[in-house]
């Protein structure tokens, strides 16, 4: 719960640090596929329970309003079912926050995010990689996930790999420090 808090207020920093605009909102989507723990990172930045977590079939959405400032994260579901509408959330998007943690998943989340990667409306859209479960014994470091895909090659825009657990808070903060400072560059 401590953490949970702590990942709050990194929340709460990026939105003073972004406050000198005035009205500005910010569209985030957070995309990955089915397990990776998106909505539990999503209810994790909200400060809400992470303990009762269920699948989500269609998307769930945050909104936090502060000083003149709403910062809009959206969560969209992972199964191979959904994912082909992906793309129609993608219109005004400020930054594409992806979900990876699965070693054996490489493949499948390399394809999708190749497949982000080219769509017009990403043109240029930073990317904030989170490697969330390093709560878990058998996470992979964020750095073999940036090799495993391919992240080298992404010249065309800005983008991190962050390190993270949802369910303790741990490096969430570090990966919303860094959408702040990127969305401050590109507004």
């Amino acid at each position: 719960v401590g953490e949970n808090v702590c990942a709050f207020k990194g929340l709460l920093s990026v939105m003073q640090k972004l406050k000198g605009s005035t009205e500005l909102e910010l569209r985030i989507v957070l995309l990955g596929l089915d397990n990776a723990g998106k909505t539990t990172l999503l209810k994790c930045l909200a400060s809400e329970d992470v303990n009762t977590i269920t699948p989500t079939q269609g998307f769930n959405i945050k909104s936090v309003a502060s000083h003149g400032m709403k910062l809009n994260v959206w969560d969209i579901g992972g199964q191979r079912k959904i994912r082909p509408f992906w793309k129609k959330y993608l219109e005004n998007t400020d930054l594409l926050v992806r979900n990876s943690a699965d070693k054996k998943r490489f493949e499948e989340t390399g394809l999708e995010l190749s497949e982000l990667i080219d769509e017009e409306n990403l043109a240029g859209v930073p990317i904030l990689i989170f490697v969330n479960k390093q709560d878990l014994c058998t996470a992979s470091p964020a750095s073999e996930i940036a090799e495993g895909l391919n992240l080298h090659t992404y010249r065309d825009r800005v983008w991190q790999i962050q390190a993270c657990s949802a369910v303790t808070g741990e490096g969430v903060q570090d990966g919303m420090n860094w959408i702040c400072n990127n969305l401050l560059k590109k507004k």
